[in-house]
């Protein structure tokens, strides 16, 4: 596409930039909270109010019911444009605690910061003014040039913040209609020093919870106390020895699978300058911990992690009970990389834990999701041309990045789609997604609408 082209799409962007922050404020006041089903009208609701947008601008849109939440299905006329799915969710979190809220969390409004003019209210980021980027790069693009882009499907989500328990079976019953050259997804943000971003690795989750038991009844401790098993004890030492001295996992076969960083990646990763101890300090710490001999990024972004979420047992009230309790409990979760496999990884943890019990005692265990890491193929030359789009827009060069934490659905995308994922969000890292007082830049909704459109104009 000519400058001349691309410069329209953005001409309009920036002059209707008014109507269209009014049209995210009204997304915005509808309380899509999927995992309430008190507010299961609202996600309906807010899954027709995309729909009606969506049609009102030329698309072919459409509500898909499913055994949960409803699906946003869109789509443009193909083309000999390359065919692309952009895949975002209009569901959002609870808003609990409310007395930490400014301000209403669904009567959202523009506020001046000193960083800024920004949007307040749930949804703001996550994922409401993320996706509608999108939306207003094809709104813009159509009054430019008279039609859509060519070859666009859509597919939005109303179950993301409940774990999308409808989404995989969509994928699986809709697979030769979703399946594209390509996945576009905007659930993620800049770097953290503002330079835009594409994700290219995503870390996958595997989680656990463990039931330990001993004796038939809470023991006393005068009694029973260095003769008895005590669960709390016998789990506490299986958990500490998931870990070396070093830092690293001990389950045999763990790092099977686990990629190191290219030169490539370490080299634009070690350019982003990452500070840990000031990232540490924005919650209260200073001293970076983790596996010995790497850099802080690869920790978070490259390397596995398992992590101990919570443990319980014996008497935690009032007072002091002297007892060695009948039964303890955790909840552990491992953070996947490269080509790990969930299910071997729970079968060793489960061994390690069983291979600590003595033999009067039991154990059971309950799953709580699995999942692989995601690793995009950046040989693709869209990641480049993305990467050039999202320099120029921004006036900063654009880097690779990867995520800690874990979108299943761009594994999903690949593994029953076989497509790969570019993710590129505009979120930044104080936009307090999930928190009290979450909040979206108005530079973000501007410049993420304008480095989509062009973005579609680089893959035309």
């Amino acid at each position: 596409m000519s400058d001349a082209k691309i410069d329209q799409v953005l001409d309009h962007l920036d002059a209707g930039l008014p109507q269209a922050i009014d049209r995210l404020m009204g997304f915005l006041r509808i309380p899509s909270i999927s995992t309430d089903p008190a507010h299961d009208g609202d996600v309906r609701r807010a899954a027709e109010w995309l729909r009606d947008e969506l049609a009102s601008m030329g698309f072919a849109a459409e509500i898909r019911d499913t055994t949960g939440h409803p699906m946003v299905v869109a789509k443009t006329p193909p083309g000999e444009a390359r065919p692309l799915l952009f895949y975002g969710h209009y569901d959002v979190q609870p808003v609990d605690p409310l007395d930490l809220w400014d301000r209403p969390p669904f009567e959202p409004a523009l506020e001046d910061t000193p960083d800024g003019q920004v949007i307040r209210g749930r949804g703001a980021s996550d994922d409401k003014g993320q996706l509608m980027t999108f939306v207003e790069a094809c709104r813009a693009w159509k009054h430019a040039h008279g039609a859509l882009p060519e070859g666009l499907t859509l597919l939005f989500e109303g179950e993301e913040e409940s774990g999308s328990p409808s989404l995989v079976p969509f994928l699986e019953g809709n697979r030769d209609e979703l399946a594209q050259s390509l996945a576009l997804i905007c659930d993620t943000g800049m770097s953290s020093d503002g330079r835009p971003a594409i994700s290219t690795q995503l870390r996958g989750l595997l989680g656990e919870e463990i039931v330990l038991r001993g004796a038939d009844r809470d023991l006393h401790s005068g009694s029973f106390g260095g003769l008895a098993a005590n669960p709390i004890q016998i789990l506490c030492n299986a958990l500490a020895a998931l870990k070396d001295d070093t830092g690293r996992v001990t389950l045999p076969g763990f790092y099977d699978g686990v990629e190191e960083l290219s030169d490539d990646l370490r080299r634009d990763w070690e350019a982003l300058d990452f500070d840990a101890g000031e990232f540490l300090s924005r919650v209260g710490l200073k001293h970076p911990v983790g596996e010995q001999g790497r850099m802080p990024l690869e920790m978070v972004w490259n390397q596995p992690t398992a992590e101990i979420n919570g443990i319980t047992g014996g008497y935690t009230g009032d007072g002091f009970k002297t007892v060695l309790p009948a039964e303890a409990r955790a909840k552990v979760s491992f953070r996947l990389t490269g080509t790990q496999d969930p299910a071997r990884i729970r079968e060793a943890f489960r061994a390690h834990i069983r291979a600590h019990l003595p033999g009067d005692c039991s154990v059971e265990f309950h799953e709580h999701g699995g999942s692989p890491a995601a690793v995009m193929d950046t040989s693709d030359p869209a990641f480049e041309a993305a990467k050039t789009a999202l320099s120029e827009e921004w006036d900063r060069e654009a880097v690779f990045i990867g995520m800690g934490g874990s979108i299943p659905i761009a594994g999903d995308f690949k593994r029953i789609l076989g497509m790969d994922s570019m993710l590129i969000g505009f979120g930044r890292d104080d936009d307090r997604i999930h928190s009290p007082n979450e909040k979206y830049d108005v530079e973000s909704f501007a410049k993420g609408a304008r480095s989509w459109a062009r973005i579609l104009a680089t893959l035309r």
